[in-house]
């Protein structure tokens, strides 16, 4: 095998991993009113498209798709390769539920039993 490949072949191939990514990736980010989409996301980062450098600033909001997953805090970022590298001060995850301010028993029973 060759390691060369023509220019117009690298470009195909580059906009079809772009576009795989984008078709199986539902991560977005939510900041007020606009809706951008993660490349790819790390514990400690995430990586946007090179556009989103200077709209995307202190505390925004992750979405799976319609689900509420985190709220992050972003302190840096970086273009690198056509990717905006964005690095998290802190990613807190959301819950559906309040938070107790007690401990559950680990007896509660996992369901009721119907009246007959």
């Amino acid at each position: 095998m060759t390691d060369y490949l023509p220019d117009a072949v690298m470009k195909g191939l580059q906009d079809a991993r772009r576009a795989s990514t984008q078709r199986g990736n539902r991560l977005c980010v939510h900041d007020g009113d606009d809706v951008m989409r993660i490349r790819r996301m790390w514990a400690d980062g995430m990586a946007m498209d090179a556009d989103a450098f200077d709209k995307l600033r202190g505390r925004v909001d992750i979405y799976d798709g319609m689900r509420h997953l985190h709220q992050a805090l972003i302190v840096g970022s970086r273009v690198d390769g056509g990717e905006c590298v964005f690095d998290f001060k802190w990613l807190h995850l959301v819950t559906e539920t309040a938070p107790l301010d007690f401990a559950r028993l680990d007896s509660t029973p996992a369901g009721l039993l119907p009246r007959a």
